[in-house]
């Protein structure tokens, strides 16, 4: 079973693409939606896995940038 991380920051970018995104993928695909802003000791974790701005998906150590709601270097603030 193929693993994906999908971060986001909860703003309507993020919501759309989380209800548009995740929909169209595979049932063999296990995903951890995580919310930035309510989970900020994992935004160190996005940073490491290569996000720079969300809503993003992280797929077999691939980013994929969608759209652009926010810089991840804002949600630290």
């Amino acid at each position: 079973m193929t693993k994906a991380v999908f971060y986001h920051a909860g703003c309507s970018v993020c919501v759309s693409a989380e209800q548009q995104l995740l929909g169209l993928l595979s049932p063999n695909v296990q995903v951890d939606v995580v919310h930035l802003g309510e989970k900020p000791a994992r935004i160190a974790e996005a940073e490491k896995a290569g996000v720079q701005s969300v809503p993003a998906l992280v797929v077999d150590g691939q980013v994929l940038h969608i759209n652009y709601g926010a810089a991840l270097v804002d949600l630290k603030a």
